[in-house]
């Protein structure tokens, strides 16, 4: 089906949504719908963000939120954190930003859905070629840092050639910054 039927029919599932709905997402075929995340994954999403805004030249704005469209790949995605130059942010549009845009995701894995941050978008990520993701994983206390997007070996599509593997409580080096994860936390136990 084409890109621009499938986003109508994601708008249209939009407006009929229940609460506490978030937005949606695109990949290929395929409409996400995606709930608020929770107070945990969002208290990870704002360190990460106060971490990036201390580093930042004044060019660059590290946002919570916002969308990265590629309509050629058919890919639309809602990342918890994005990098992007101020004057891109600034712009008078309500246009998705566009992944050349862009020089960092960060993706907190929530409890439910991990597969779509671990899959999906490990895939979708470096097609568009967005530079680094940021992999956040409450639920282990782990992340990933993965940069060089490229072809794979064997032409199996695009991929993140680098990845550097961290616990909560390490200094995560990614895209020329760093990230000090001693404040994030794993997700409570429920009970």
């Amino acid at each position: 089906m084409e890109y621009g039927r499938i986003k109508e029919i994601a708008e249209q599932l939009a407006e009929h949504a229940p609460d506490p709905f978030r937005g949606y997402e695109i990949s290929g075929d395929e409409i996400v719908m995606m709930m608020s995340p929770s107070r945990p994954h969002e208290f990870i999403a704002l360190r990460i963000r106060q971490q990036l805004d201390r580093q930042l030249p004044p060019e660059l704005v590290a946002h919570t939120g916002g969308e990265v469209e590629d309509p050629t790949l058919g890919k639309l995605r809602r990342p918890d954190v994005i990098v992007v130059p101020d004057a891109v942010f600034a712009e008078q549009t309500m246009a998705p930003f566009h992944p050349h845009d862009v020089a960092l995701v960060a993706e907190i894995v929530s409890p439910s859905n991990h597969s779509t941050d671990y899959v999906e978008k490990m895939a979708d990520y470096p097609a568009m070629g967005i530079p680094c993701y940021l992999l956040i994983d409450p639920r282990k206390g782990t992340l990933a840092a993965l940069t060089d997007p490229g072809p794979a070996p064997g032409g199996d599509g695009p991929r993140y050639r680098t990845r550097s593997d961290y616990a909560f409580g390490d200094v995560v080096t990614i895209g020329g910054w760093t990230i000090d994860t001693s404040e994030l936390r794993t997700y409570p136990e429920e009970g």
